[in-house]
């Protein structure tokens, strides 16, 4: 039986990712390099040492991998500080996971404090009962660490929980950590592999919800 949901922040519950893009575009200029594309999908939904080691392969060389990470987050921060883009769909699945008596968590790569500033300026704050970073676990994404604490502050067992995650790393995350992870694509598209391995992929928060109140009614017919 599903008693909770976790979800993702970024390029999930908001459209931040296209933000992302830019400032890493923006530190790559800054520290000398020629941004690559394809940094933003690789380093996506990561953190700690797993987000240090991917600028390092990609920028070889690199002064301070650390400052690059954490300069390109507050810059994303500035861009947010005023509004946060959501995605379709958000206050709709949250009302309605909520009215079906779910406890409700996020678990972001993001640190606690953006986490907790994002949702209070959409007023959504009080609807969630855990708020987790991955910088309060041992491994970030793809590891399964965040969102097995994440089920644990819940009260929950993992198998008892929805992952909603839009990136690659945090369905591989939902998937190690044996909950039924489902897939809303952002700006990485989901390979063959995830889709095999996940329980869906769907095009929006929106749609997803329809599909679970589907499920939510043929199991009760």
């Amino acid at each position: 039986m599903i008693r909770g949901a976790i979800f993702d922040m970024d390029g999930l519950m908001f459209d931040t990712e296209k933000l992302f893009a830019i400032s890493w575009a923006e530190q790559a200029r800054r520290f000398g390099f020629q941004p690559i594309p394809e940094f933003h999908r690789a380093v996506c939904g990561t953190s700690g040492t797993l987000a240090r080691d991917i600028v390092r392969k990609f920028y070889p060389g690199i002064s301070d991998a650390n400052s690059f990470i954490n300069d390109g987050c507050d810059r994303v921060a500035d861009m947010m500080a005023e509004s946060v883009p959501e995605k379709e769909g958000l206050h709709e699945i949250v009302d309605y996971l909520k009215g079906r008596g779910l406890r409700l968590a996020v678990a972001s790569s993001s640190e606690a404090e953006l986490i907790r500033a994002n949702l209070t300026k959409t007023s959504l704050e009080r609807q969630f009962d855990v708020l987790l970073s991955t910088s309060q676990v041992a491994r970030g994404k793809p590891a399964p660490d965040v969102f097995l604490e994440a089920a644990r502050r819940l009260g929950l067992r993992p198998e008892e929980c929805y992952v909603f995650e839009d990136g690659i790393n945090g369905v591989k995350a939902g998937i190690a950590a044996g909950c039924h992870t489902y897939m809303i694509p952002d700006m990485i598209p989901p390979t063959q592999e995830i889709r095999e391995q996940c329980d869906g992929v769907f095009p929006s928060l929106l749609l997803l919800m329809e599909f679970l109140k589907t499920k939510e009614v043929l199991r009760n017919s």
